[in-house]
């Protein structure tokens, strides 16, 4: 989350009339993040989320809205969009689409125990079933079919050692998903963001998800090594914590059983994760957007994660 797009007082007041939400008290912006223009928006009924969205097209915000909604329904803890008295779940605000959603309790866990762990993984088990019936979703924005256009963009930034591990892991990703194990993966809609950042937890350890637009199609199995690489790492180093990692693969199975090709594609999708987000950093570094409240992340630490995966990951037992 970010401030692309500043936003008044009385700009965010006359939007939310169309709301039965009271009047607003207060709106703030959210520094976090780096797609996005967040608000929280307190009014005199409640705590919201106000955000703009910056980069998705028009004809996709729909999706992101309708997977919200449909996991809230299912009892996933995560934000649901209101609707306004003509019953829509977006509007424009200042030129872009806008929504107002649901504010979850709870805060960020910097520093994860297993517990955590196991709680994040039976959430995330949870959410991949639930999407099941959802239907059709976007490819992942991020994914696979971006990886090449991504690295030609940056490759001359790119110190040779860089570049050199990027052509190398990126050949690797195409021939293992063109190969029959890929093919076999279980997919539906998945969040494909679910860092300790997009997790609040409440007082009683219950965890509610939030930050849903790189939501897409994808294999489970991925979303669940996206997971892995931030809340089960060490600190230090990037190497993966083995009691943590444990316990979100446990908290993982005791919702939904893994497969034997997801097993076998475990330390590929560990891999495929890291450089998915090595690649998002360096473009997002090297050719930045303005923002007027921006928390910028290190695209190194992506690197070093890269590097550890490609050394060795633990088996899916």
């Amino acid at each position: 989350m970010a401030v692309f797009t500043a936003l008044s007082h009385e700009q965010i007041a006359q939007w939310l009339a169309r709301y039965d939400v009271g009047r607003l008290r207060q709106a703030r912006g959210i520094a976090q993040g780096i797609e996005n223009t967040n608000y929280f928006v307190d009014t005199e009924h409640g705590a919201y989320v106000l955000t703009l969205i910056e980069r998705i097209p028009v004809r996709d915000v729909p999706f992101y809205l309708r997977l919200m909604k449909h996991l809230a329904v299912r009892h996933i803890p995560c934000p649901e969009p209101i609707a306004d008295r003509d019953g829509q779940l977006w509007s424009m605000l200042n030129g872009k689409p806008a929504t107002l959603v649901t504010r979850l309790p709870g805060a960020q866990v910097e520093h994860p125990t297993a517990a955590d762990c196991a709680t994040v993984g039976g959430l995330l088990a949870r959410m991949h079933l639930a999407a099941r019936d959802f239907g059709a979703a976007p490819a992942n924005s991020r994914g696979l079919a971006w990886w090449p256009e991504a690295f030609a963009a940056l490759e001359d930034e790119l110190e040779p050692a860089q570049a050199a591990l990027i052509a190398d892991e990126l050949q690797a990703q195409q021939s293992f998903a063109a190969g029959p194990v890929y093919r076999e993966l279980p997919a539906s809609a998945v969040h494909a963001d679910c860092f300790r950042d997009n997790v609040l937890m409440d007082e009683t350890g219950s965890p509610g998800i939030i930050d849903f637009y790189f939501a897409c199609e994808d294999k489970w199995i991925f979303d669940l090594a996206v997971t892995c690489n931030d809340w089960c790492v060490d600190e230090g180093n990037g190497e993966l914590v083995p009691a943590r990692t444990a316990a979100l693969i446990a908290g993982y199975r005791g919702v939904r059983t893994i497969e034997p090709a997801e097993r076998q594609a475990w330390p590929m999708m560990l891999r495929a994760a890291a450089l998915r987000f090595w690649l998002s950093r360096l473009y997002d570094h090297h050719l930045p957007r303005d923002a007027e409240v921006l928390s910028p992340k290190d695209p190194r630490w992506f690197e070093r994660i890269l590097q550890a995966r490609r050394t060795g990951a633990p088996e899916i037992i």
